[in-house]
């Protein structure tokens, strides 16, 4: 516990700039934890790949079973290109893709946001702390060096607490988008894949 007061007494020493911080903090850990799970719900993602060969064999029912049952972003799409095999798969499919796609990239802005945003606030601690502490150095000289120590320590803990803060998020950021990317690939590939299937077999 006296390690955890001793950290709490530092992120203190940062000046009212460390309650926007927190609440950043607070933020993008919510949102990582969010888009974790989101992303451990997509489960195998080869039944996509499973239901589509299933498609270019003909096996349209037994496709359109197994691309329902999976879950995934990608197989979303496969499913609402069977279903819709015999009006307009491709329009179903894009249409598919766009719902997805928001999936996809839910709370990715938020994320991007606290990036920009942490460091900003603390260079504006790292202003007010040596506003301060030349304001005291001005008024009373080198009487009272420990306040002016004091403001300059404002100053970099507020610093070094918004760099942290967007360090720590861009690694996660970068990890989701880099996965939102890959899976609009798949489904842009498979979607291709699969209305052209389904055009060999309507050819007389």
């Amino acid at each position: 516990m006296s390690q955890i007061g001793t950290l709490i007494q530092t992120l203190a020493k940062g000046g009212p700039v460390m309650i926007p911080l927190l609440g950043c903090s607070i933020v993008a850990l919510a949102v990582v934890v969010e888009r974790l799970a989101f992303w451990w719900r997509q489960g195998d993602q080869g039944a996509a790949e499973r239901a589509l060969e299933l498609a270019e064999r003909g096996k349209l029912d037994e496709a359109l079973e197994i691309a329902r049952n999976a879950g995934g972003v990608t197989a979303h799409v496969i499913a609402a290109g069977l279903a819709e095999r015999q009006v307009a798969p491709a329009v179903a499919m894009e249409a598919a893709a766009q719902t997805q796609m928001s999936r996809l990239r839910s709370y990715l802005p938020v994320l991007d946001t606290i990036i920009t945003l942490s460091p900003l606030l603390g260079l504006l601690g790292t202003v007010t702390g040596m506003i301060a502490a030349f304001g005291i150095l001005s008024t009373s000289g080198m009487n009272q060096p420990t306040a002016i120590t004091g403001g300059v320590a404002e100053a970099l803990i507020a610093t070094a607490a918004g760099l942290a803060i967007a360090i720590a998020t861009l690694v996660p950021y970068n990890y989701f988008t880099a996965r939102a990317e890959q899976a609009l690939d798949a489904m842009e590939r498979l979607a291709s894949r699969l209305d052209l299937a389904l055009k060999e077999q309507q050819v007389p």
